[in-house]
């Protein structure tokens, strides 16, 4: 869900070559939930939806329910590697997490699939659309550009946060909640984290722990702003909506012309909203897919 404050630059940075290499990942299988809709449909014209950094599936339940109502379609949400109740493994790069995803698609035999990401998992699903295997029929993404840039250094103090919460031995989530509150002073952001904390009585741990592998996140900070093609590289010309935050500063005027030599038939849509677009505005949100996918 997080993905904010990205400084734009054309350097590579650490792992990624100018072309992603989806044959050299070894693809994991992704834990993920379903909604299937009343004529019993798992497989045609499904929707697959893919959080940001520190998300999870559990975070688009109400949207599953919605999408599903809405589109009579199948919708999946997805934990992608090292997130939710997927596995913890490396390496943790966007070409590795989209050739989880299309082992996923694979797996499931999914037909004409909708593929919305918001974030991290945005640039997953662009990622995954600019693979020529890929079967997409609609690519939404939502506050993210295909763009190539340094996170700001909160990223890592969330991180050391929570290691640190993990030192201090723990026992009850109010007490996480206030030793994370020195770190992140919104509310909702640090609600949003905290979603991640596994209680004592719930792992048989004596302290309190955190779900995501904290040192592999770590060490897969300065990847995770990049993006593995470069502008002309390589396009795909599906169907394509970006979803932009007016008061986010993601997607920037200056990244219009890399996202439509990326996506020529892309459309452009803004909601009144900071980075995250569908928890701020979700009616507005869910109108603009089912009327894109429909």
């Amino acid at each position: 869900m997080l993905l904010r404050k990205l400084t734009s630059s054309t350097a590579n940075y650490a792992g990624f070559s100018a072309r992603a290499n989806y044959s050299s990942c070894s693809a994991i299988d992704l834990e993920f939930s379903e909604q299937i809709p009343k004529n019993g449909n798992r497989t045609e014209s499904a929707l697959v939806i893919l959080h940001g950094l520190f998300g999870s599936k559990r975070n688009w339940s109400s949207f599953m329910k919605a999408f599903t109502r809405d589109l009579d379609a199948p919708v999946y949400a997805l934990d992608l590697r090292n997130h939710g109740h997927s596995q913890h493994t490396s390496p943790m790069t966007y070409s590795a997490m989209a050739a989880d995803v299309l082992r996923f698609i694979e797996q499931k035999s999914l037909s004409q699939v909708s593929l919305l990401g918001h974030s991290m998992g945005g640039k997953v699903a662009m990622t995954v659309a600019l693979n020529p295997a890929s079967a997409l029929s609609h690519l939404i993404v939502a506050d993210i550009a295909p763009n190539r840039g340094q996170l700001s250094d909160e990223f890592s103090s969330y991180i050391e946060a929570m290691k640190r919460i993990e030192s201090m031995k723990l026992q009850t989530r109010k007490e996480a909640e206030r030793a994370l509150a020195e770190y992140e002073k919104d509310s909702n952001v640090l609600l949003f984290l905290l979603t991640n904390i596994i209680l004592p009585k719930e792992s048989g741990s004596d302290h309190i722990r955190f779900r995501i592998p904290l040192d592999t996140l770590s060490d897969a900070i300065p990847n995770l702003g990049s993006f593995p093609f470069q502008p002309g590289e390589t396009k795909w010309g599906g169907k394509t909506l970006f979803i932009k935050g007016t008061k986010s500063n993601f997607i920037k005027d200056s990244d219009y012309p890399t996202m439509k030599e990326f996506f020529p038939s892309m459309k452009l849509e803004t909601l009144d909203a900071g980075h995250w677009v569908h928890a701020e505005q979700p009616d507005k949100f869910k109108r603009l897919v089912k009327d894109f996918v429909l």
